[in-house]
């Protein structure tokens, strides 16, 4: 039976991790066991269910919950679901729901890199990636256009933040990822030294004019490749590009010299993609 919850006082303690609580917050460094993040329109929380996340409370706008709300809050049981008005909500949140319903969720626990990487062939690691959307749109592009996998650094922004997961229009939830830490810690040598134990051979993208065509025939022959992109701002960090086996470029015309890391990669993924 759906646990409906007409929401009255905007200051009630069970709101703020809708309203107040920042990511850092959610994301709890201190007891990462009860991290949560927020899923945002039915087929981002759905997408989150499929993959095994727990729920812990919806916000739903009150027209939703008998319609396309409906299915999502069977699926969830007897979790608390706040309800109210369209207007209410966006003056509780400072934001309009997309489709009208928010969830928050625990953060799964997740998996190490061996265990990403076991079965993977083409894999993509984000170096330093700091822009939560250009976070969001490359998961997307990495899972539409045959990556296997994403491992990110520990400077990178955390796919599980809000902004993220709406650009990835959930797709986090479908593509493995982790953090290279462990073993991997101390990018980028220790994390080349065992992606090469585990038989990949290493693609940066870069401006530079002795790398190799993005479309290059070696690169689509290799039968495990992991294609790295830097940082929107620097690139790669010191030390990357020299210990990468490659460095590939996008040729371009009209004079533009780079393109956003989120439109490299859709490129670097579907041309590199499709092994040979």
């Amino acid at each position: 039976m759906p646990n409906i919850i007409e929401i009255t006082d905007f200051t009630a303690p069970e709101l703020d991790v809708y309203a107040r609580l920042t990511e850092g917050q959610l994301l709890n460094r201190h007891e990462p066991e009860k991290g949560l993040f927020i899923a945002e329109s039915p087929k981002v929380i759905e997408r989150a269910l499929d993959a095994g996340c727990v729920p812990v409370s919806l916000l739903v706008e009150r027209k939703h919950i008998g319609g396309q709300a409906g299915h999502i809050i069977a699926r969830c049981k007897d979790i608390p679901v706040y309800t109210a008005e369209f207007e209410i909500l966006t003056q509780l949140t400072g934001f309009q729901l997309t489709r009208g319903m928010l969830c928050a969720m625990r953060r799964p626990p997740l998996p190490g890199v061996e265990e990403v990487c076991s079965n993977a062939h083409r894999i993509a690691i984000l170096e330093n990636v700091m822009n939560p959307t250009n976070v969001g749109a490359i998961f997307r592009s990495a899972a539409a256009l045959n990556m296997d996998a994403v491992l990110l650094t520990p400077a990178a922004s955390n796919p599980l933040y809000r902004r993220a997961i709406r650009v990835s229009m959930g797709t986090v939830f479908q593509i493995p990822w982790t953090w290279l830490d462990g073993e991997a810690a101390g990018w980028p040598a220790a994390g080349m030294q065992l992606l090469r134990k585990l038989g990949f051979r290493t693609a940066a993208m870069a401006l530079d004019e002795h790398a190799v065509s993005v479309d290059d025939p070696c690169l689509t022959k290799e039968e495990k490749l992991a294609i790295i992109l830097g940082t929107e701002g620097d690139g790669h960090a010191a030390g990357t590009i020299a210990d990468c086996d490659y460095t590939v470029r996008i040729p371009m015309s009209h004079g533009v010299d780079s393109l956003n890391v989120a439109a490299a990669s859709a490129v670097a993924f579907w041309q590199l993609g499709r092994r040979r």
